[in-house]
């Protein structure tokens, strides 16, 4: 049964995904852009959606579009579900506080260990992870511009590393960029915030090799035209978006050596990880001297991805919720 699904959310980041998943499994979409007060009655009144979606953590998630949501869709009675990709580091200081404001019916996390814990809440939950979509973050020819031999997208997030000093994307960081930035092994930056990284890499990332933002939709590009791109983890026990988009993109990714990073891929096959600054360094140098494997890899990584796709999450979603009596 087709069904019209109500997004409401306007970032980059989050209409290009799970929305193309649903429309490819032949689902109506509709992406509310900037929400306003009397925006979102109009909306549901006129699509007349079977489904409602909020996700991430962006302007749309203001205190005051909180109330707009929960007093709109409550009245409507139409299913509404939160996906919550900023668990677990943002957990009590964003997603409960969300949750509890705007009282959808179900929650969908990223992390799978918060499951349980919303359940004993009394919070309906299940895990969805992140995936990618194969239009949007696609192989391409080379491009001149992000001809580059090593290159990262991602944002430094300075405040939050002086926050959380702890944070496994500290130990990500002086794994796989401060020994390159050290050896004067030059990475193309895209991003902001990373003139401000000293006090954590110990280095000063030379100004030349920040380029920061790229749009969205830009960076699969990057992806494809460098010979390595570096991949920053946030935790030991779950993977960043990024992750899939990169291989989707066609990118060599090197990242962490983590227990989730090897459950879901095999290292030397489909990407590279290092589990030491030492290991970076040694790893970029050879790999840099091998576009035969580079290549093998790149596409051994397109195939073993394809699983991961937003078409994919988007039928899970919707499985669950059919198992939990919100969907028919």
């Amino acid at each position: 049964m087709q069904l019209r699904v109500l997004f409401l959310e306007n970032h980059p980041m989050w209409i290009h995904g799970l929305p193309n998943g649903f429309r490819d499994l032949g689902h109506q979409v509709m992406i509310s852009g900037s929400l306003t007060k009397d925006k979102i009655p109009r909306l549901i009144s006129s699509f007349r959606p079977q489904l409602i979606v909020t996700l991430g953590w962006t302007l749309e998630h203001k205190p005051e579009k909180r109330a707009w949501i929960r007093s709109a869709v409550k009245r409507s009675g139409i299913p509404h579900v939160f996906w919550a990709t900023e668990d677990p580091t943002h957990t009590n200081t964003f997603t409960l506080p969300y949750i509890r404001s705007v009282m959808p019916d179900f929650v969908f996390t990223i992390c799978k260990s918060r499951v349980p814990e919303y359940r004993r809440m009394g919070i309906p939950a299940d895990y969805l992870d992140f995936g990618y979509h194969p239009r949007v973050h696609r192989s391409v020819r080379t491009q001149p511009r992000y001809n580059k031999n090593i290159v990262l997208v991602a944002n430094a997030y300075p405040h939050i590393l002086a926050k959380y000093p702890n944070h496994y994307r500290l130990t990500s960081l002086r794994q796989l960029i401060a020994p390159l930035v050290q050896n004067n092994i030059r990475i193309d930056f895209w991003g902001n915030h990373w003139e401000r990284m000293k006090p954590f890499l110990g280095v000063e990332i030379p100004r030349q090799w920040i380029h920061g933002h790229v749009p969205y939709t830009e960076a699969n590009k990057i992806y494809s035209s460098a010979k390595i791109v570096l991949g920053l983890q946030n935790h030991r026990t779950q993977v960043t978006q990024r992750t899939y988009e990169i291989l989707g993109s066609g990118g060599l990714l090197l990242t962490n050596d983590t227990s989730e990073i090897r459950r879901l891929f095999t290292p030397g096959k489909h990407l590279l990880v290092s589990n030491s600054p030492l290991q970076t360094v040694r790893m970029v140098r050879h790999y840099l001297n091998q576009p035969v494997k580079r290549e093998q890899i790149r596409t051994a990584a397109r195939r073993a991805v394809a699983q991961h796709s937003y078409k994919q999450r988007a039928r899970r979603m919707i499985e669950i919720l059919r198992n939990n009596n919100l969907l028919k």
